[in-house]
């Protein structure tokens, strides 16, 4: 059974342009896959849906064969691409708040990434910079053992020395029977942790999916080669 599958999925916000149209994918277990395209092509938009944030105008999602409602709540969690946390809360307490709020949230686990990233569990989020409060949220959501993870530009905030530890974090730190699907802009420091790629075009169409692997292997280039020559041009990204 799929962990992700999307059937005939449309949603538009304004009439006559469909920012997704009839898109249908299906991600089995265990593969971390790169959800990529130029700006607007609606990759955050389908994450939302995905999440159960917002309500596609056609179609159905299923998580673990379950259509996207109060069920699947429990089995995903959504990393959205701006933080939403009050500024005036302790590190420590939206710990405790994780904690009570999934039933499948390691507090022990989250305790060890913020003291691996140096980040002040008694420390308030309005004394952290942009970087640091991206890695919080991060920390959170990747320290539950959900069978779905939606990572909206998890790196896009954080300096270049930090990503590679954040990018090792996402790896090591989620259940290998489970799925985590990134959107990012930043291609070449992302792919050297994807296992498949979904290439999304405007009007909201996948128009190439696959395995990296294989990518580098046929066409001798690496994943984001791959992605400028699909779309022939640099300024869409």
């Amino acid at each position: 059974m799929s962990v992700l599958e999307c059937r005939n999925l449309t949603k538009a916000y304004k009439k006559g342009y469909n920012v997704l149209n009839g898109l249908n994918i299906q991600v089995p277990g265990g593969r971390i896959v790169g959800l990529l395209g130029p700006n607007g092509c609606g990759k955050s938009t389908l994450i939302k849906i995905i999440a159960g944030i917002l309500q596609p105008n056609e179609g159905e999602v299923f998580v673990d064969g379950k259509p996207v409602g109060e069920q699947t709540k429990a089995l995903v969690s959504y990393l959205p691409e701006r933080t939403y946390f009050n500024a005036w809360m302790r590190v420590e307490e939206l710990v405790s708040y994780f904690a009570e709020f999934y039933q499948d949230f390691d507090k022990d686990k989250a305790y060890r990434l913020l003291k691996d990233l140096n980040i002040d569990p008694k420390a308030k989020l309005k004394t952290l910079s942009k970087g640091t409060k991206e890695k919080v949220q991060l920390i959170l959501v990747m320290s539950r053992n959900a069978k779905l993870y939606l990572l909206d530009e998890p790196i896009a905030g954080v300096d270049p020395a930090a990503r590679e530890y954040i990018l090792s974090t996402i790896v090591g730190n989620y259940n290998p029977d489970s799925t985590i699907i990134i959107t990012t802009h930043l291609i070449s420091d992302v792919e050297q942790v994807l296992d498949d790629f979904m290439f999304i075009s405007y009007g909201g169409y996948v128009m190439k999916q696959g395995s990296v692997e294989q990518v580098r292997m046929e066409n001798s280039c690496s994943l984001d080669e791959y992605f400028r020559e699909v779309f022939r041009c640099s300024q869409n990204f």
